[in-house]
């Protein structure tokens, strides 16, 4: 009884851990504070909460899509990661929310190539059968968003204006939101969440991990902000587009639905400084891997930090 005991408790560590690997190819803790963006853009259109159904597929055609996304970067890039982590340093390392529970495992010959296909295929068909069923037009959009990840993964030695794709693929997600609620939503807040979230992914996320990759990015021959513009001008854009995005966070509430109470714009300017501006400030002060690491990590909080200051605000009604 105990060797069966055992066996089977053998094989469920293994399974457990074999699944642990294909969530890290994903970068499911990054991939699960993404998929509020969604959320937060439909929430702020309607100014109150979509229906129970819409939560519900909406939930599973973000996390499918963000799921989808995350390991088609990694397939995309397997060539290259091989080549940071043959060249990485340990020196190199600091705490990286992408990198929580696996760094790039197909990379590291720890899952195939075959089954890291599968598994994105999978996630795929399932994020566009979601997207589809809130609105076409929302599969559309989650298509769009591949393409691009895919034009930005083929960019990295070619250009730094790979930040543009980069941008679009984050922001693509607040559109999907705001068309799962609403097929005919007013075009200048659509506009405005696009700039809000492509600004954030600029000056939160993407200058950021530049700042933490800048060794590996020159070993290998990667064309960024950082190697292309210098530092100087990197962290002039990374603050630019920080101050522009904790602008654009507030300033949305003058399109946004009806049902907002007042705190919102007091909520999202502290959220704008202690999540943008205060660690963009930090780094510029102390332009390092680790204080750029921070500024990443704290950015990457905003949507679900925005998601819960917009629950509130719906709820308290000042």
């Amino acid at each position: 009884m105990s060797i069966v005991n055992q066996t089977g408790g053998g094989e469920f560590v293994k399974y457990f851990s074999n699944l642990k690997l294909f969530w890290g190819l994903s970068r499911t803790p990054h991939g699960l504070l993404d998929v509020a963006t969604p959320a937060m853009a439909a929430m702020l259109q309607l100014g109150q909460f979509p229906p129970v159904s819409t939560i519900a597929i909406g939930l599973i055609a973000a996390f499918s899509g963000y799921t989808a996304v995350y390991a088609m970067n990694d397939l995309v890039d397997v060539n290259t990661d091989k080549e940071r982590l043959a060249l990485k340093r340990k020196s190199d390392v600091v705490f990286h929310v992408d990198e929580v529970l696996a760094e790039h495992p197909v990379a590291q010959g720890l899952i195939p190539f075959k089954k890291g296909l599968a598994w994105v295929i999978f996630w795929t068909s399932l994020a566009l059968i979601g997207a589809a069923a809130l609105n076409p037009l929302c599969a559309g959009i989650f298509a769009i968003s591949a393409c691009c990840e895919l034009v930005y993964c083929k960019l990295l030695k070619v250009t730094h204006w790979k930040i543009v794709p980069s941008a679009i693929v984050k922001a693509t997600g607040g559109l999907a939101g705001i068309y799962a609620v609403n097929p005919a939503p007013n075009p200048s807040f659509v506009v405005f969440v696009f700039l809000w979230l492509a600004c954030w992914e600029i000056g939160g996320q993407n200058i950021a991990n530049d700042i933490v990759d800048m060794e590996d990015d020159d070993r290998v021959g990667a064309r960024t902000m950082l190697t292309v513009l210098g530092l100087r001008k990197s962290l002039f854009i990374l603050v630019a587009a920080a101050s522009m995005a904790t602008f654009a966070g507030v300033t949305i509430f003058l399109f946004a639905g009806p049902g907002l109470g007042r705190i919102y714009p007091a909520g999202a300017m502290l959220l704008g400084y202690f999540l943008l501006l205060k660690p963009a400030h930090l780094v510029c002060e102390s332009p390092g891997p680790r204080m750029a690491a921070a500024l990443f990590n704290r950015a990457s909080y905003m949507p679900l930090s925005f998601l819960v200051l917009i629950v509130m605000s719906i709820w308290i009604k000042i």
